[in-house]
């Protein structure tokens, strides 16, 4: 009796604590926390588990590097200090593949698609969570939403897995292609950049079946789950049914993609682009375009591109990808906002219309914070690089890394994975900034202040008073 006493007493005891701790600790944790925390915690499991040796092959790989290898995997970036192939063995390279598959969609969400499929339902705070992971803004069909995105994700990833696995064949076993046909299709969706090939897809850039594939799978992935949605019913609704937040991502999206390409062929003809064909030279120049914008595979040496190529390719990084995707950068809808609005404050229009539609304000002091908050995350890393990478250098060495490191943070926080060839050079340090780069830019700056943030935002408004600007 007394331990059947004693043992519900504990029990009771316990209960009660876990009760306590869920009001006090877990309700009160922001779905902004939860994001944050959560890619954290990734990264964390994803650094351990590349550490094992069962991880790792061949030279194997220091701690520092299986952290920035995990962060890369985690917040789909693709930057690498190692060769992947070469370094970790094929349980190491499932670790990549699962992380940078968990990254993209979000462990939250994969979570909580799990309980709402056993539950039937979305409990409140997996719907807030799951709202701000794929919008800013309440969605009337959001469970729909959810398993459209992982469905739709996992199905998407098996067909590109198919036909790439048949263009790999020829030049693998059935083995290796089959794993390299997978790994590179959830690469390629998830925006990833992660390859299996020390000179990325190069040796593929003449394949026309591959190079469309994965061009398509990296645009899909891009677009975000909510255009993808509105896309699936547009045999229903027609061209109309599609959101203003759809319009604008497709129409910046197509624009980027052909003016992307028609800069880089201008500046790449005399180059890099010189000794293909006149369709190899179109194929490559869209697919540079359309991967420089957070997806990160190259069929053309970057290292050896044009000064006015790399700008083309810095501002396509900036720009990236769409809300609710599996992509990083300030956003086509973020990037349009600002770039239609700096013409209609020069014409002194009253209000910002897009698609005959009215943007409000709010809207726009958002996009413009999170442009400034990119160039102060851009320039505090640069002068951190620059100090830990130019130590006791001449200054004309110096000046000729500036570009490199330049490419290289903006590589980082637009989550892309171009490189120069820098990065298996960082410094320890060096290492470290690129890697806080990749989380900030994964997350993004409104997750990253509202995470950190102690106390809420201030509702009081003091007097206006006029000041001279310009």
């Amino acid at each position: 009796m007394d331990n059947a006493f004693t043992f519900f007493t504990i029990r009771a005891y316990s209960d009660a604590m876990l009760s306590e701790f869920w009001h006090r600790v877990i309700k009160n944790i922001h779905p902004y926390h939860s994001l944050a925390f959560s890619f954290l915690v990734l990264t964390a499991t994803g650094t351990l588990l590349l550490s094992l040796p069962v991880s790792q092959q061949g030279p194997g790989a220091r701690w520092i590097d299986c952290l920035f290898v995990a962060t890369s995997a985690t917040c789909v970036t693709g930057l690498v200090p190692v060769d992947i192939a070469a370094v970790f063995s094929r349980f190491g390279q499932v670790v990549i593949l699962l992380l940078f598959q968990c990254g993209g969609l979000g462990i939250m969400t994969f979570s909580i698609f799990f309980a709402y499929i056993l539950a039937g339902r979305l409990s409140l705070r997996g719907r807030d969570v799951i709202e701000h992971s794929v919008s800013s803004q309440p969605v009337p069909y959001l469970g729909a939403l959810l398993k459209f995105a992982v469905i739709g994700t996992l199905t998407l990833e098996i067909l590109g897995a198919i036909v790439l696995t048949f263009r790999f064949l020829p030049d693998h076993s059935w083995q290796h292609a089959l794993w390299s046909g997978v790994f590179h299709a959830v690469s390629a969706f998830c925006n990833a950049g992660f390859s299996l090939y020390a000179d990325g897809l190069m040796p593929y850039r003449d394949d026309v079946i591959l190079n469309l594939t994965v061009m398509a799978l990296i645009v899909s992935g891009g677009i975000g789950f909510l255009v993808l949605h509105d896309l699936g019913n547009i045999r229903k609704k027609g061209l109309r049914g599609l959101t203003l937040h759809s319009k604008i991502v497709l129409t910046v999206t197509g624009l980027l993609i052909l003016i992307g390409a028609a800069a880089i062929m201008f500046f790449e003809l005399g180059h890099t682009l010189r000794p293909l064909t006149a369709g190899q030279k179109l194929l490559a120049s869209f697919f540079q375009s359309i991967t420089a914008r957070t997806a990160g595979f190259n069929t053309l040496p970057i290292g050896e591109m044009t000064n006015g190529a790399l700008l083309v390719l810095i501002l396509l990084m900036a720009i990236g990808a769409s809300p609710g995707s599996t992509g990083g950068g300030i956003k086509t809808t973020t990037f349009a906002v600002i770039f239609i609005s700096f013409f209609a404050r020069l014409r002194t229009e009253q209000q910002l219309r897009l698609f005959n539609r009215g943007i409000s304000d709010t809207t726009i002091s958002k996009s413009i914070g999170i442009a400034i908050f990119w160039i102060m995350a851009v320039c505090a890393a640069l002068f951190l690089l620059l100090i830990t990478e130019s130590y006791g250098s001449s200054a004309a060495h110096a000046r000729g890394r500036l570009v490199e490191l330049v490419f290289e943070s903006f590589s980082a926080i637009g989550t892309v994975g171009l490189s120069m060839g820098a990065t298996p050079h960082l410094s320890p340090a060096g290492k470290l900034v690129i890697i806080v780069l990749m989380y900030v830019g994964r997350i993004g700056p409104i997750t990253l202040a509202l995470a950190i943030a102690n106390k809420p935002a201030l509702t009081i408004r003091y007097a206006e008073e006029k000041i001279i600007v310009g």
